[in-house]
């Protein structure tokens, strides 16, 4: 198979405009790929945005030829066992859903989720289906975003951290055709999956791939762990600067279930020396397996 460098790039800020600020800030470090919020990261406030700044920034992605991605607020969570949560979290997915097809955004990372308490297990999975499988579909139907479901870090009641958690969560909405997956290797590492060891990221990939077939990986969370593997902790680190290794990304961008998908760092910016230097890095991985 012919392995090509897929676009890599970073989560930019986008205030003060996403075509004022983040259009400079992802071309100010060689991006190729963007990522931004469109709302308060960490709280339920909806902003409709500004018409301009997403036509701008639309058209500027285009101009590049450059996926753009969306993450939701963090605070969603499909499987929480308080329904004000819960409701608030499918307003925030489909005002993500929406503003991300008015920015021509490829999809919408939203992380799994988690029932909290061990009574709640049980229900958690048929609240995914009964808030995800109506978001999915209107996004299907308007041609717009896949939802991107992210695994997390592990502790609590995930209901998704290790790779092979995302079949029950898939299993929950029918193998929903427009839920794709996002796989952050800092959250994989942190729930366990050893991807230092030489083979441990391919194994890794290779299992996901018989999880979830070989089409539902659209994005790439590129990050190294200030943490050790199984630590359940999601504190992310440089390429190459962390306990993973630059090794584990080589075998990432070697592996078919990675081929052409776009790469996001979320690793300390310093500035834009750390995201430059993270690029840069795995653009040259990427290079290397080219040959």
């Amino acid at each position: 198979m012919l392995l090509t460098v897929p676009p890599i790039g970073a989560h930019v800020s986008s205030s003060g405009g996403l075509g004022r600020t983040a259009l400079p800030a992802a071309d100010a470090i060689g991006a190729t790929a963007v990522q931004v919020y469109v709302g308060n990261p960490r709280g339920w406030a909806l902003s409709e945005g500004d018409p301009d700044q997403d036509a701008r920034f639309r058209e500027g992605c285009l101009a590049r030829s450059m996926p753009a991605f969306v993450h939701a607020s963090l605070l969603v969570n499909l499987g929480s066992p308080t329904p004000a949560t819960v409701a608030s979290s499918v307003a925030t997915l489909a005002h993500a859903l929406r503003r991300g097809q008015a920015i021509g955004a490829a999809g919408v990372v939203f992380h799994a989720g988690s029932a909290v308490g061990a009574d709640h297990a049980a229900d958690a999975f048929r609240q995914v289906r009964a808030a995800l499988t109506p978001l999915l579909d209107a996004a299907a139907e308007a041609g717009g975003p896949r939802l991107l479901v992210e695994p997390s870090a592990g502790g609590g009641r995930s209901l998704a951290a290790r790779v092979e958690d995302l079949g029950p969560y898939l299993d929950a909405v029918d193998g929903h055709p427009w839920l794709g997956v996002c796989f952050d290797t800092c959250h994989a590492w942190a729930a366990g999956h050893d991807l230092a060891t030489p083979g441990g990221m391919t194994a890794t990939l290779d299992t996901l791939s018989a999880t979830v077939g070989t089409d539902r990986l659209r994005l790439v969370h590129a990050n190294d762990s200030k943490d050790a593997c199984g630590s359940r902790r999601d504190r992310h680190e440089n390429i190459g600067a962390g306990t993973i290794g630059p090794a584990a990304f080589g075998e990432l961008l070697a592996h078919p279930a990675a081929a052409g998908v776009p790469l996001i760092v979320e690793t300390p910016s310093k500035g834009t020396t750390g995201h430059l230097a993270d690029i840069a890095a795995l653009r040259t991985l990427a290079a290397a397996k080219c040959h």
